[in-house]
């Protein structure tokens, strides 16, 4: 099966609560805006959160019951959207963390959806092929009245792939006795997927990022890359960037980095890693750790792997000059002022890495219409709306006087906002 998409996204590990840490820019972005409180109160609380028991007859014959969740965040701007994780340590906090971060990059995309995410509590590692796909179709059946096209659409995310996506369109499209394509994203291309999902989110990165150099006015061949993560996300964002004559210096994945001033072949490491499933025992110049790769000397980092992998304890020795968030969450809130403090830009995750639910929308339109267009043209529309984003955040944090992450926090929350004043309070 080919390698798809999968939304980066944090995983739980520590003491830190995703959701609080989100809520601390949340915070401090409504008060630069001068939000309603009675507006606060409602963007801050999720619309739905649904628990649902999975009971499942095991390959042994036992019986057991997994518990699932998917959390609608808002809904103003559209149908819900957002990615279901695969994982036993996942509890409601991180859904809703990872919902609410869905309703802005949507908004700062300027697509219609709203915000959502689901979770399975369980460990796929220790699962059957079948075991799977029953805890996945009864998941669904749990979601009929959640799921729907015009309603909350899923896709891939983390331990969950096309496979996945494939299953919970046919069931849902068997309890509603026709085949509803729409009702989920990241498919495989044969039942209604698009071309340019799989590198969608590190070709956003590349887009990000040039156009960032191109408003600060650095030349991209003059500049070097520190990228850490080489997976799906990763790796694509090394190969486009050095294709734009960006030098990358370093990688890294789980078992640690190298790095190389003089620069390392992209292409040469790619095919190791299709070919190893890690950068390990790798020749592509010397070894550092992963906390190391973070402090190289470098114009710009693209952290590409995991949450809070800069926070206060580090923060001071970051030297990049710009820092594009590959991944979701992966500067800690207590780390934005000491980097804000540093003079160092950093383009959040909510827009640099928004170009899987962008690719994700396009895929939901052709569905709807049953019209498919080639890659160019959606790496064309992809481009486009990267960076009319990059645009608008960008605007956003000159007009408040703030950071590139505060200002998207901003240009969302009055986006979102301002629709829900137009439609007004129900009942």
């Amino acid at each position: 099966m080919p390698e798809i998409y999968k939304e980066p996204a944090p995983y739980r590990r520590g003491e830190v609560n995703p959701f609080e840490s989100m809520m601390v820019r949340f915070d401090k972005a409504c008060e630069l805006y001068n939000l309603d409180k009675g507006l606060y109160n409602y963007l801050a609380t999720p619309v739905k959160q649904v628990i649902v028991s999975i009971p499942v007859t095991m390959d042994d014959g036992t019986l057991q019951v997994f518990e699932g969740y998917r959390v609608i965040h808002d809904n103003i701007l559209g149908p819900s959207k957002g990615g279901i994780r695969y994982s036993p340590d996942v509890d409601l906090d991180e859904v809703k963390a990872l919902a609410s971060w869905m309703t802005w990059k949507c908004a700062i995309a300027n697509i219609p959806f709203g915000g959502a995410k689901g979770a399975v509590k369980c460990d796929p590692k220790n699962l059957s092929q079948r075991e799977l796909e029953l805890i996945t179709r009864r998941y669904t059946v749990n979601m009929l009245e959640v799921f729907g096209p015009d309603s909350d659409i899923p896709a891939p995310d983390m331990n969950t792939d096309e496979q996945i996506m494939a299953w919970i369109m046919d069931t849902y499209s068997m309890h509603k006795k026709e085949t509803v394509t729409g009702v989920v994203t990241g498919k495989p291309i044969i039942i209604g997927g698009s071309k340019g999902r799989r590198e969608a989110t590190g070709r956003g990165v590349m887009i990000a990022t040039m156009a960032a150099l191109k408003t600060l006015e650095i030349d991209p061949t003059s500049t070097t890359c520190v990228i850490q993560g080489f997976g799906n996300v990763g790796s694509v964002s090394a190969q486009l960037l050095n294709e734009k004559g960006i030098k990358i210096v370093a990688i890294s994945d789980v078992s640690g980095g190298y790095h190389d001033e003089n620069g390392i072949d992209v292409n040469k490491a790619i095919e190791y890693v299709t070919l190893n499933k890690t950068l390990e025992n790798g020749n592509f110049g010397r070894s550092v750790t992963n906390e190391e790769l973070l402090e190289l000397q470098c114009d710009i980092l693209v952290p590409a792997a995991k949450e809070d992998q800069i926070s206060a304890h580090n923060a001071n020795n970051i030297k990049a000059k710009l820092i594009v968030e590959g991944a979701n969450g992966p500067i800690s809130a207590d780390a934005d002022e000491i980097i804000a403090g540093k003079g160092i830009r950093v383009i959040p995750d909510i827009l640099a890495n928004s170009g899987g639910v962008i690719v994700s929308y396009l895929e939901w339109v052709q569905d709807r219409i049953g019209y498919f267009w080639d890659e160019d043209d959606v790496n064309n529309r992809l481009n486009r709306m990267m960076t009319e984003a990059f645009d608008v955040v960008y605007e956003s944090s000159i007009k408040y006087n703030t950071t590139l992450r505060l200002g998207a926090y901003i240009h969302a929350i009055d986006k979102v906002s301002r629709v829900l004043k137009l439609r007004g309070i129900y009942g």
